[in-house]
């Protein structure tokens, strides 16, 4: 049976709520883990709850549904995702801060796989449920950023380059190593990518970038 309501009682309510806050925590976590293996469309109550080791009307509880699920995920992620670009300083060092920037994307894609596949997910489907976010919260720190990023390359402490489509390189090529794991496990022979695509990406942008 889901939990019920927090009662009356003074001593109840922390109680309850400290149970809610681990059974919601308890599904979210599971949650990812259905949507990063099977997508929103192949993900289930029924998988979730599995996952979970809660009953379905548990989920229900606390959540009005597989959707409701979906979005409150994406809202963290959203947070986690944006992060690092909002970090690059403007008053640094154009080709530190940019390095900086590539290296903590691919240390997010090898810490963060399950997040990166719920976001390339959702943007294959064509971002249905993260469309505002994408047009109120990601377009606008695109905008700044390449902004800024014209901005040293006009004063030639960048090379030449278009920005949006070197921030759309950046995130191909770090993101790559957690929405294709599995296929880079195999080429790779089972060896881990990260530590040789981080030379390999910080050698890349710099050649490309040096003024």
């Amino acid at each position: 049976m889901p939990d019920t309501a927090p009662q009356d009682q003074d001593d109840a309510t922390p109680r309850t709520s400290r149970i809610q806050q681990r059974n919601r925590a308890r599904i979210l976590e599971a949650a990812l883990d259905v949507f990063a293996r099977h997508g929103y469309r192949g993900a289930t109550l029924d998988q979730i709850a599995a996952q979970a080791g809660l009953s379905k009307p548990n989920i229900l509880y606390y959540f009005d549904g597989k959707e409701a699920i979906h979005v409150s995920l994406l809202n963290h992620l959203m947070d986690t995702w944006l992060a690092p670009m909002r970090e690059i300083d403007p008053a640094g060092d154009p080709l530190d801060e940019i390095l900086r920037y590539v290296h903590r994307k691919l240390e997010m894609s090898r810490e963060f796989p399950r997040e990166s596949r719920l976001f390339a997910n959702e943007i294959l489907q064509g971002a249905p449920r993260m469309r505002p976010h994408l047009e109120t919260g990601l377009k606008p720190l695109v905008d700044r950023t390449a902004a800024m990023i014209e901005g040293w390359m006009a004063a030639g402490l960048l090379a030449r380059t278009d920005p949006r489509h070197l921030i759309f390189s950046i995130w191909a090529t770090t993101q790559h190593y957690a929405d294709f794991e599995a296929q880079v496990s195999v080429l790779m022979d089972g060896e881990d990518g990260f530590e040789g695509a981080a030379r390999y990406l910080d050698r890349l942008y710099r050649r490309m970038l040096m003024p």
